[in-house]
């Protein structure tokens, strides 16, 4: 996600005692180019608001449209599901043409041609290394 230009993230803390109390841990555990917000205790709840809870990742596309809405266990930042809803909202023109679209986000958002890709041989077949072929299956457990 380096790569792309013109994101913006923010960081709302909850407002509940003890979430306020873990402000500056947050806040140390975030990037400094990432704002955190603290909502204080007295002030209507944005997670009530934008109809989200504590967790939660809202992820919006250019023009404000929310586009995807993660909750538990799909935002730990361990498993690929909020980057990928970012690329997604980035990439993906779900209207139509945008006028915040630019030849920048096209160049990054291009996926390349998946290509067979041939063998080359050994440069020297004597010393080509050996690869026996077992008939045995192997275990794929946990892989997509």
């Amino acid at each position: 996600l380096e790569s792309f230009v013109n994101i913006s993230y923010v960081v709302v803390n909850h407002q509940d005692k003890h979430s306020r109390d873990k402000y500056n841990l947050l806040k140390s555990k975030v990037s400094e180019e990432i704002p955190v917000y603290q909502q204080e205790e007295n002030q209507p709840d944005v997670w009530s608001l934008l109809k989200g809870s504590k967790d939660d990742f809202l992820i919006y596309d250019r023009c404000g449209r929310l586009v995807q809405h993660l909750g538990l266990p799909y935002t730990f930042l361990t498993f690929p599901y909020v980057e990928e809803a970012i690329k997604i909202a980035y990439c993906e023109n779900k209207c139509g043409e945008c006028e915040y679209q630019n030849s920048s986000v096209d160049e990054i958002c291009m996926v390349p041609e998946e290509q067979p890709t041939e063998e080359k041989p050994a440069e020297d077949p004597k010393e080509a290394p050996k690869h026996q072929r077992n008939n045995h299956k192997h275990s794929q457990i946990g892989r997509a």
